[in-house]
């Protein structure tokens, strides 16, 4: 069995030294080929991955962030040659719903112990995602991230709260399920997957074989329920959230006034002004456990304070 290893060196902030070697040695006796290539620039993961489909290897492992992750599935949707991931990045967004661990070594015991399975993605105009796209307040967010030289959870909650100082909802028309929509929207998420990465869940209940997409529209609240909003996304409350309306369906459009800001799993894009956004059922396929997901709230001693102050805040307005 062959295989190709695509290393992005700069994802994420642990050094790959020596991961190539670690991938040889697990995999090896299991009777697979390691090729390993390295990633320089942006689609250079997309480009390694659709040359090993077109020579006809079995799998493309893809050690990198969610970029490179997702580049390397572009290439293979449709195709026979299995995605493996190994998680060295800050989000992992995808990883991290598959159950797969986000240790690198730990995520490579997956490869090691489980057969590939189908999954779902996404398309919208024809541009792939495989756990979320969003327009509105996510969007911004996604593009003031990106800009940022530090990544993981607290850049991502900064930015957040510098986004939201100034940001102004947005007028939809949404068409799903045969019925049609127009309102005023803090953001809409359409989700392949539960989550954005860094167990920061849009779509707690999401499935990802399920031939189906989970949308979150946010409403236009006040600034005090707006904000709440974020509190719940962070402790993993989202979806009991006055604001929230979701659904699930097959396929979705968007349109808004005028061409602007989207994310693509994270990363920030300018599309046009209608979104035409559908599911592709099980259409790639991954090496990962075999168990449904099943969401876990992310608690921590911060998360528990958030509630904590989101209760209080809650108390003091209703006085």
């Amino acid at each position: 069995m062959r295989a190709r290893l695509i290393i992005n060196p700069i994802s994420g902030t642990g050094s790959k030294k020596g991961l190539d070697l670690a991938v040889v040695e697990m995999l090896s006796p299991l009777g697979w080929e390691i090729e390993t290539v390295y990633t320089s620039c942006h689609g250079d993961a997309t480009r390694l991955a659709a040359e090993a489909v077109a020579m006809g290897y079995e799998a493309v492992f893809a050690a990198g962030g969610d970029g490179t992750v997702n580049e390397s599935a572009a290439a293979l949707c449709g195709s026979q040659t299995a995605l493996g991931i190994i998680p060295c990045g800050s989000g992992n967004g995808l990883a991290r719903h598959l159950g797969i661990p986000v240790d690198a070594r730990e995520g490579l015991r997956v490869i090691h112990d489980e057969e590939p399975r189908s999954i779902d993605y996404a398309t919208v105009n024809d541009h792939k995602f495989f756990c979320t796209f969003g327009v509105g307040f996510d969007a911004a967010v996604s593009a003031a991230f990106a800009e940022k030289k530090k990544r993981g959870k607290l850049t991502y909650i900064q930015s957040t709260f510098e986004t939201y100082a100034h940001y102004e909802p947005e007028l939809y028309t949404i068409t799903a399920n045969g019925r049609k929509i127009t309102e005023k929207a803090f953001l809409v998420a359409v989700c392949n997957a539960s989550q954005y990465g860094n167990n920061a869940y849009i779509a707690p209940s999401a499935t990802i074989d399920d031939g189906l997409l989970d949308v979150t529209i946010i409403h236009a609240g006040n600034t005090l329920s707006t904000a709440l909003v974020g509190f719940d996304m962070l402790i993993g409350n989202i979806e009991r959230n006055m604001l929230i309306h979701t659904f699930r369906t097959p396929s979705i459009s968007i349109e808004r006034s005028r061409e602007g800001a989207v994310h693509i799993d994270g990363e920030p894009l300018v599309l046009d002004r209608r979104l035409d956004i559908e599911c592709h059922h099980s259409r790639l396929r991954v090496f990962a456990p075999e168990q449904r997901h099943t969401f876990r709230p992310f608690i921590t001693p911060a998360s528990a304070m958030l509630a904590d102050l989101k209760l209080a805040v809650n108390k003091l307005f209703q006085k």
